[in-house]
């Protein structure tokens, strides 16, 4: 039996970002022993390091499953972060948490709106936002970084611990969650996979599309929005350049952990394992000492890779 014959087989397809995250993590433990790479220290520093890149991936395996995409997300982050900072200097805590959560929501509405009602591709649409928010991050504070002394909230989105297991921890656990649940076992979940499978036969069989559509970017949204108080939180601070690396990994952990770029298709559990892979592989190409420019040119090929084995699992 051929090579490809078993692939289709067995569809190991679904098992790759699985068997890929062990490969990876068995080659660095090896490799990079002596720099500890396999101590707890580091690997906790690993799922700290990942847990915001794994809330935005929730929302962004929502997206690419009903057929659209969002861009946008890292300057959503950062707008999110730096409004928590701003209310937090003169309002309660609460108003600040609200304030980061619903700048979020707004961007991922705003985006949805664009793309739902008007009927504008979302890949142009976030494209446009990106370059909208970005700069609106950096006018909010005059390119200033904004302090978060809050010590209730740096520990309760950043640094502090439950039960022994850091905060950021469990936000992973609790957005992984929710995100499967809603994703796997409600109709709303059925509704994106529906409408990212054929958005028309969706149409015809009663479910509102243009809804779906706008319900999915603002999801991208309040993730941001979330991941941008996380953000916040593990550095007690807050700038405009936060997010701005996110969108190549984030994309990257998605499409790895087996979400179809056109729709119809997705996995929370596999963007998950995508984001710890490619935060495992970034600290693992840091102790072997390459240089970032060559953990780019590493990130760029996984996603030609993932990508290149995701259409063409749509085209067989």
């Amino acid at each position: 039996m051929s090579p490809t014959a078993i692939y289709r087989k067995y569809e190991l397809q679904n098992y790759i970002v699985y068997l890929g995250f062990i490969a990876i993590f068995l080659f660095f433990a090896v490799t990079l022993h002596d720099a500890g790479f396999t101590s707890t220290r580091n690997l906790t520093n690993i799922l700290l390091q990942t847990a915001p890149a794994t809330i935005l991936a929730i929302g962004l395996v929502f997206a690419l499953s009903a057929g659209e995409i969002d861009l946008s997300f890292g300057s959503a982050v950062a707008v999110s972060a730096l409004s928590a900072a701003v209310v937090m200097q003169v309002l309660p805590m609460p108003f600040a948490i609200l304030a980061g959560l619903g700048a979020g929501l707004a961007v991922g509405a705003f985006n949805g709106l664009l793309v739902a009602w008007l009927r504008l591709p979302s890949f142009l649409v976030t494209l446009a936002t990106l370059g909208l928010f970005a700069g609106i991050a950096r006018t909010m504070t005059d390119l200033r970084s904004i302090p978060v002394t809050n010590d209730f909230f740096t520990g309760f989105f950043g640094s502090g611990k439950l039960l022994g297991v850091p905060s950021l921890v469990w936000w992973t656990i609790i957005g992984i969650a929710i995100g499967h649940v809603v994703y796997r076992h409600t109709r709303f979940g059925a509704h994106v996979l529906a409408t990212g499978d054929n958005a028309r036969a969706a149409q015809v069989s009663g479910i509102k599309v243009p809804r779906i559509r706008f319900m999915v970017l603002t999801i991208c949204g309040g993730c941001a929005g979330l991941a941008g108080l996380l953000y916040a939180g593990r550095l007690q601070s807050a700038t405009y350049t936060l997010g701005e690396s996110d969108l190549m990994i984030v994309i990257a952990a998605v499409i790895v952990g087996g979400t179809a770029l056109n729709g119809g298709k997705g996995s929370i559990i596999g963007a998950l394992i995508g984001s710890l892979l490619m935060g495992m592989l970034n600290n693992g190409l840091i102790l072997m000492g390459l240089q970032v420019s060559d953990q780019m040119i590493v990130r760029g090929l996984i996603i030609l890779v993932a990508v290149a084995a995701s259409l063409r699992d749509t085209t067989r």
